[in-house]
């Protein structure tokens, strides 16, 4: 029984580390990230502020947010959108969920499976602090 739990427990670490991996891969090139901000109520129905990233630093310490441990597939809304661009085309787009403390996420597509990580109390200070 040990034997099967450290097993699927490695098995988790490494496609999680692999997801890490692929996402941070996916988006080193970006020059940008477009962040759309929704009313803050778990709707997608209307965006009220739009922020541009352009700081690199900034862009490294985002992606570094996103590609954190997994978690799993909300259905609680989300407050907006992350959008990364590179020379005017789009890489990787990432919503996110950060006003419900009980469901705060990145939820993505990657390879052709949705995934999702943990928003975290500093991720949300980020997002919140770039909308100012």
């Amino acid at each position: 029984m040990k034997c099967i739990i450290c097993s699927l427990t490695l098995l988790v670490l490494l496609s999680c580390n692999n997801t890490n991996k692929a996402f941070t891969e996916k988006v080193k090139d970006a020059d940008s990230v477009a962040i759309n901000y929704f009313k803050g109520d778990g709707s997608m129905d209307s965006v009220v502020a739009v922020k541009i990233i352009k700081d690199k630093q900034q862009l490294e310490k985002l992606t570094t947010f996103i590609a954190s441990s997994g978690t799993e597939n909300y259905k609680c809304g989300y407050d907006g959108s992350l959008h990364y661009f590179k020379k005017g085309m789009v890489l990787q787009d990432v919503d996110f969920r950060m006003n419900d403390v009980q469901c705060m996420h990145f939820s993505f597509m990657l390879n052709g499976e949705l995934l999702a990580t943990k928003l975290t109390a500093e991720a949300r200070q980020l997002l919140e602090s770039a909308r100012k």
